[in-house]
């Protein structure tokens, strides 16, 4: 049976996952602040809405106005889809209570409410539904990251949604904030980020997407002004290198070789 994939609008990322996200999967793309995440959402929903399908964004961290701006400076202008109501962007964070398009709390029963609400008014046809990102509903409540997780998947397959889910977590947590919604992903994309000769390099690497013989290895990423992001090449490092200090990853290199020696 031939599946039927979705461009994620960056064409190598498309080719690591042989042409695309499978249609109708729920996608963790999990990482710390600032490698790449809501650039990569807004390059998935734009491509959507330039071959004719809707979209849905969610925003729990940045206000509408950040994401219309943000997909400005990369040449995605999504005013025309917004004005046409082929776009919605659902502002969870400084909108008014007044605005139709907002929720008044971080409330999961509250935002599948709204998004099914305009579902309804957007129709049958197929919808492109980011949400970014999907771990601040359980930030006071880390225990309840699984079942919302869960919740989530669940409501919006029978919806006829294709869903990227981002999760931001810091290495100081130990990940944990990713953990609930990577249990029951359909895929997993991992951003890595990491300050090296002075500079900040950001990574990406597929762990994770059923029905694909993904690729495995971690790339470097950029974000280019005029662009997005941008696939730059394969990279030496694996993801424990990245993760790491290089003080920590030395002295782990160092053990090793005792242990060999011995």
């Amino acid at each position: 049976m031939k599946i039927e994939r979705l461009s994620t609008g960056i064409p190598k990322i498309d080719e690591m996952l042989q042409g695309g996200i499978p249609k109708r999967f729920l996608v963790a793309v999990v990482g710390e602040p600032g490698c790449g995440k809501t650039i990569f959402c807004i390059h998935f929903a734009y491509e959507g809405l330039v071959n004719n399908e809707t979209a849905i964004f969610v925003t729990t961290e940045e206000s509408r106005e950040s994401i219309i701006r943000q997909a400005e400076q990369f040449k995605m202008d999504l005013i025309p889809y917004i004005e046409n109501r082929k776009m919605f962007i659902i502002d969870a964070l400084l909108r008014p209570k007044e605005d139709e398009y907002t929720i008044l709390s971080l409330n999961i029963e509250e935002l599948v409410q709204k998004i099914i609400m305009i579902k309804k008014r957007i129709g049958f046809k197929h919808t492109r539904l980011i949400i970014d990102s999907l771990s601040a509903f359980w930030l006071d409540k880390p225990a309840m990251a699984r079942k919302y997780s869960y919740y989530i998947k669940k409501v919006f397959y029978q919806w006829g949604f294709t869903v990227i889910a981002t999760s931001q977590y810091a290495i100081s947590t130990s990940e944990a904030f990713g953990f609930g919604i990577e249990h029951i992903a359909d895929g997993i994309i991992r951003f890595r980020r990491r300050v090296r000769n002075g500079v900040l390099r950001r990574y990406i690497i597929i762990e994770k997407m059923r029905q694909t013989q993904h690729d495995k290895h971690m790339y470097e990423i950029d974000i280019v002004n005029g662009k997005g992001l941008v696939v730059l090449s394969k990279t030496v490092y694996r993801k424990e290198d990245i993760v790491l200090p290089d003080n920590v990853i030395k002295r782990i290199k160092e053990a090793k070789e005792r242990a060999e020696t011995e």
